[in-house]
């Protein structure tokens, strides 16, 4: 089936690509089916898609030890992620962004920048490496599994913050997140705030985008597209957050250099063309669709180069880590929505 691909190929390629296509199409192609399998299970029987893929791609991890899968799986684990990351600007616009006033944009700023404040915080009070904290962090504070990936992927390469770090966080905050969409629409309707209010704290303080629209939609429209935007928001901060630890990065170890990611330039230009209005419904909702497929596969592949065991080791002050970070950036949630 290989061969019959690179014989397809253009006869001006050169050969080393299809030789590259050759190497990369087993894992590449694994990651897939692990992927459709999460969305067939998350459909089904409810639950994170996100979730799902990690844990099966956990249970193939035999598959990404040295043999044909390996390079495949550490391209998806790595470049199809940073792919996926640059289609999430597909999904917001300024004009949009403008539509609830300053609450939201300011809720965003400081919800983000507290929030990874408080992790480095933390995570030096409780022995963790500041790279932990800042991944932590970042992954509550923006947008939960998809921040996670993105900001690992330019993290760079320590002894003292693995793979099993990043799954870990990944799994923490899907689970709080989807604890969140049940309990905090149940806990809002018994105050006083109106529909666009409780779109606007849930929309601040759950971590990942899927369960921000079940919890929103779950009180009214109103409140769904208030959740919504105000989410967008907040994923519109990974541009910065991820530039400013490349800088970081950069400075660190690369002599001053400045690199950006490549995939933060294609964030950047995708919202401003949507936001131009230049891209047709049926092509943004194309790019939203390919963006969530292949994240999907992105953490099926991260699960597949992870073993469980590694997972648990990260232990329990790691939870308790992730747990205050929520716990901030509800305070600061609530606190902005009831003082607007």
């Amino acid at each position: 089936m290989i061969q019959r691909l690179i014989h397809c190929l253009p006869a001006g390629v050169h050969r080393e690509r299809a030789d590259r296509l050759a190497l990369l199409f087993p894992g590449l192609l694994v990651s897939v089916v692990v992927a459709l399998a999460a969305t067939f299970l998350s459909e089904h029987y409810g639950g994170p898609v996100m979730l799902f893929a990690l844990l099966l791609g956990i249970a193939f991890n035999f598959l990404s030890a040295d043999g044909p899968c390996k390079p495949g799986i550490d391209f998806t684990s790595r470049t199809v992620l940073r792919f996926g990351v640059a289609l999430l600007g597909a999904r917001i616009t300024v004009s949009d962004a403008m539509m609830l006033g300053p609450t939201p944009i300011v809720l965003a700023v400081v919800g983000v920048v507290t929030t990874i404040g408080v992790g480095l915080l933390l995570s030096r009070l409780l022995g963790f490496p500041r790279l932990f904290g800042l991944l932590t962090g970042g992954a509550v504070g923006i947008c939960g599994a998809s921040a996670a990936l993105a900001i690992a992927s330019v993290l760079p390469k320590r002894e003292d913050l693995g793979e099993s770090d990043v799954i870990f966080t990944v799994v923490v905050v899907t689970t709080l997140s989807t604890i969140a969409m049940v309990l905090y629409p149940v806990m809002l309707s018994q105050g006083h705030l109106n529909d666009t209010q409780i779109g606007i704290f849930l929309g601040a303080t759950i971590h990942d985008v899927a369960q921000v629209v079940g919890a929103g939609f779950s009180i009214s429209p109103e409140a769904g597209d208030a959740a919504t935007l105000t989410k967008l928001l907040r994923v519109a901060m990974l541009v910065p957050v991820v530039l400013a630890i490349s800088v970081v990065v950069a400075r660190g170890e690369a002599k001053g250099r400045v690199a950006v990611p490549g995939f933060l330039v294609g964030f950047v230009a995708i919202v401003a063309v949507h936001s131009l209005g230049l891209i047709p419904a049926a092509v943004q909702s194309a790019l939203s669709d390919v963006s969530r497929w292949a994240l999907v596969a992105a953490i099926a592949a991260l699960g597949m180069k992870t073993m469980l065991g590694q997972i648990v080791t990260v232990g329990p002050r790691a939870l308790l880590l992730i747990l205050v970070e929520t716990v901030w950036i509800a305070g600061v949630g609530a606190l902005l929505v009831l003082l607007a």
